[in-house]
C-alpha cells in the first residue's frame, strides 16, 4: 500500500510523533492507523527500557485543592530536561493526569496509573509511554499525594518545581491558609509536630546527638542528656507547628495560627520539591 504524505501527517497529528516514526510505522502497519499506533506505542516502550537508567529529576509539580477546600491532591510528572518540562504538551499532559486523580480518587499511585486518561482507551501508564516514545526522554509520574481536612490550601510556586497542600482542623482565612502552605514549601518541615515524627527519625537524632557529644569530648553519661537537647532543637526547626513563622519570627507557627483562633491547627500536609 502507498503511504502518503496526507497519511503521514494525519498520524503525526494523533500521536504527535515524529515524521520519520509516522511514515515507518505506517509502512508496517501496511497503512493501518491502529496498528501504526500500538507500533509507536512499543517503540515508547522500547525507549522507555532503554530509559529506565536514566534521571528524570525535572518535570512538574501541579497541586489543586477541590471538593469545596476539602480535599488536596498533588502530583508530579518527571521528565529529563527542563525544556520538555516547559513544553506546552507536557502540561497539558500533567494537568490532565490530576484532573483524573481529582475526579476518580485513586487511592495510591499504581491505581491513578491504571485509569483511563482523558479522552483515550489508554490507560495513564500507557499513555506515559507514548510520551516517551514522541518525546524520547524518561517520563515516569512519580508522586500522588490527597490531603482530607476541614479546609485545605494548595500552593504551586511559581514554575511548578515545588508545591505544597495543607490541611487545617477548621475553616481559617485563605491569607493564613496561604501562609502556612508557604511556610512548608519554603521551610520544608518533616511532620506536623513533635508526635507525628517517624520513631524511627527521633531515634537516628538520639543517637545522631549521642554521638556528636562524645566526638566533642563530652563525658558518655552527659551524652543522653545533650542529645535529648539537640532532639528538641530538631523539633523546634524541623517540625511545622514548631518552626519560627517565616514571616514574624517573634512567633511559632502554633502561635500564629491561635492569633486567629486558640484551637486553629495544622491536622496534615505534603510537599514535593524538585532538584
Amino acid at each position: 500500500m502507498t503511504i502518503t504524505a496526507a497519511d503521514v501527517n494525519k498520524l503525526r497529528h494523533i500521536t504527535g510523533a515524529g515524521m520519520m516514526d509516522c511514515k515507518n510505522a505506517l509502512t508496517e502497519a501496511d497503512g493501518d492507523f491502529d496498528v501504526a499506533i500500538d507500533l509507536l506505542r512499543k517503540k515508547g516502550q522500547k525507549v522507555a527500557a532503554n530509559r529506565r537508567d536514566r534521571e528524570a529529576s525535572e518535570g512538574l509539580v501541579i497541586a489543586r485543592s477541590v471538593d469545596g477546600g476539602k480535599r488536596g491532591v498533588m502530583i508530579v510528572l518527571n521528565c529529563e530536561t527542563d525544556f520538555v518540562a516547559k513544553n506546552a504538551d507536557f502540561g497539558t499532559v500533567a494537568n490532565n493526569i490530576l484532573d483524573v486523580a481529582v475526579a476518580s480518587k485513586p487511592k495510591n499511585l499504581d491505581e491513578l496509573k491504571a485509569l483511563n486518561y482523558t479522552g483515550t482507551n489508554l490507560t495513564i501508564g500507557d499513555k506515559i509511554t507514548e510520551e516517551i516514545g514522541k518525546i524520547g526522554e524518561k517520563i515516569e509520574l512519580s508522586q500522588y499525594s490527597v490531603v482530607n481536612a476541614e479546609q485545605v490550601y494548595a500552593y504551586n510556586h511559581p514554575g511548578n518545581k515545588l508545591a505544597a497542600v495543607v490541611g487545617f482542623n477548621k475553616p481559617t482565612a485563605e491569607d493564613m491558609a496561604k501562609d502556612v502552605a508557604m511556610q512548608v514549601a519554603a521551610m520544608a518541615p518533616v511532620s506536623v509536630d513533635e508526635k507525628s515524627v517517624p520513631e524511627d527519625v527521633k531515634q537516628k537524632e538520639i543517637e545522631i546527638g549521642k554521638e556528636l557529644a562524645i566526638n566533642e569530648g563530652k563525658p558518655a553519661e552527659m551524652a543522653e542528656k545533650i542529645a535529648m537537647g539537640r532532639l528538641n532543637k530538631f523539633f523546634k526547626e524541623s517540625t511545622l507547628l514548631n518552626q519560627e513563622f517565616i514571616k514574624d519570627s517573634k512567633l511559632s507557627v502554633a502561635q500564629y495560627l491561635k492569633t486567629a483562633d486558640k484551637d486553629l491547627t495544622v491536622t496534615d500536609f505534603k510537599r514535593f520539591a524538585l532538584n
